[in-house]
């Protein structure tokens, strides 16, 4: 574990995930995948466009009187027996988590894929309890036995190959080596299927809340999910406050816009919708369901109107996809639960500006983000809110603030700029790009011949 400042920990892990070729080799031939199955789908709809500002305002709106749809969702979903607890921090959700864990004297958790879950560390804090939690995901199962955190929204293993799975498989579980894919995802299947039934909590995440019908609406690809939240007698949905939907009907638009952004699926195999734990003369369900409304820094974003945007985010992983940065640092390096363009906007607010605020300016602004969003945030734009956020608190360094001084006051008084000669400019120019790793691996500027004033004069001398 490092002591290093974060902002030099990720320029030093940065560095050595762009330069690390086989990395670069495993991700480009990931999200080319994604690439190819993404614009494939894309053809399947009729109006994309037009699907994509319907989300937009349809999340928008929400926001507007998030409180009256979160109350409005807490209204329905409670008149059915369920229960909902609401967290302000981390730290809350934890220590309700830990009481509805003891209270069933629990002893094995299994959890379904969930980036909130991940937010406020809820493996960790089980672990200190005592409690087993079992990642149930493929992916997740994988990076947990690895002891990692996932590298991407969506695919938790993307920077794993398949020869990487199959020496963590044997390294961790003790399996027969083996390049059949096939054999790897049937070896964790038949480890993961005693856990249902043994488990006494279940735990998911939920992407998209369902103020109408006071719903939880699950979206998934294998089948863990569905399994987490019904075999155990406990099922405990941990969802961000702002995941709220308004009708049960708009789940036939954003069901589809969020597997196509980030899959290419028209949907994906299993779309679940759980109501609250199991009514009279049901005969499947968990006997009791809890729902955990995280705020966790959410109502930061929520109080800036100018910023408020990045709360319509519904998880697609498609800004990660396409951003070059993430292509060549990869999800690891941002050292936080939420990586790509996504989580340089969210994670200032909802872990710390002081500590986060470099993520925003590790971008190039191409706007490539923004251009494959599913609910139109302006990332890009965000960003630039972010990186003018940080400055306006005090968050510059000290060396940056007393450069841009002193460049605001060349630029008012011309003069000055001719006082110094033109060595100490070069020498102070290439210091600067030094501090900042333009020079290290790029030639040293030319000097040019004479001061641009002086070039001026002597262009206009010879008209």
């Amino acid at each position: 574990m490092t002591n290093l400042p974060k902002s030099t920990q990720f320029q030093l892990d940065a560095e050595a995930k762009a330069f690390d070729r086989e990395h670069r080799r495993k991700i480009r031939f990931n999200i080319g995948k994604y690439d190819a199955a993404v614009s494939a789908g894309m053809k399947l709809y009729d109006q994309h466009e037009l699907a994509r500002d319907r989300g937009a305002y349809l999340k928008a709106t929400v926001l507007e009187k998030l409180d009256e749809y979160l109350l409005q969702f807490e209204a329905a979903f409670t008149a059915r027996g369920g229960k909902v607890i609401w967290a302000r921090d981390a730290a809350e959700a934890l220590a309700e988590i830990g009481k509805l864990t003891k209270a069933r004297n629990t002893k094995t958790v299994v959890k379904a894929k969930s980036m909130t879950t991940e937010e406020i560390h809820l493996n960790k804090y089980l672990a200190t309890q005592g409690i087993e939690s079992v990642e149930t995901d493929l992916g997740e199962y994988i990076v947990q036995l690895n002891g990692e955190r996932p590298y991407h929204i969506v695919t938790p293993a993307m920077h794993l190959s398949k020869a990487d799975i199959n020496n963590i498989f044997v390294k961790h579980l003790g399996t027969k080596s083996t390049d059949d894919a096939q054999e790897l995802v049937l070896t964790a299947r038949h480890l993961l299927r005693n856990k249902y039934t043994a488990a006494e909590v279940g735990v998911t995440g939920g992407n998209f809340l369902i103020a109408d019908a006071g719903a939880v609406a699950v979206t998934e690809n294998e089948g863990n999910a569905r399994l987490s939240a019904t075999f155990p007698k406990l099922h405990i949905a941990v969802v961000g406050i702002e995941k709220v939907i308004p009708k049960l009907t708009d789940l036939d638009l954003f069901w589809p816009l969020l597997s196509t952004s980030g899959t290419g699926q028209q949907v994906t195999v299993y779309n679940t919708v759980y109501f609250g734990p199991r009514q009279p003369g049901e005969v499947d369900g968990p006997e009791e369901m809890v729902v955990i409304l995280l705020d966790n820094g959410r109502t930061n974003l929520l109080a800036q109107p100018d910023k408020r945007a990045a709360l319509r985010c519904i998880r697609c992983g498609a800004c990660l996809n396409v951003c070059p940065v993430y292509k060549n640092i990869g999800g690891h390096t941002y050292e936080t639960t939420y990586s790509g363009p996504i989580g340089s906007v969210i994670s200032p607010h909802l872990s710390g500006l002081p500590e986060h605020k470099h993520l925003s300016y590790a971008s190039s602004l191409c706007g490539a983000c923004t251009s494959v969003c599913p609910v139109r945030i302006p990332l890009h734009n965000l960003l630039l809110l972010n990186r003018k956020q940080s400055v306006e608190e005090g968050y510059a360094p000290t060396e940056e603030r007393i450069a841009i001084g002193l460049w605001k006051w060349s630029m008012q008084h011309r003069w000055a700029l001719d006082v110094l000669p033109a060595t100490i400019k070069d020498w102070s120019l290439g210091r600067l790009l030094g501090q900042v790793g333009w020079s290290k691996r790029r030639e040293a500027l030319a000097v040019a011949p004479a001061s641009f004033r002086q070039l001026w004069k002597q262009r206009a001398g010879t008209r």
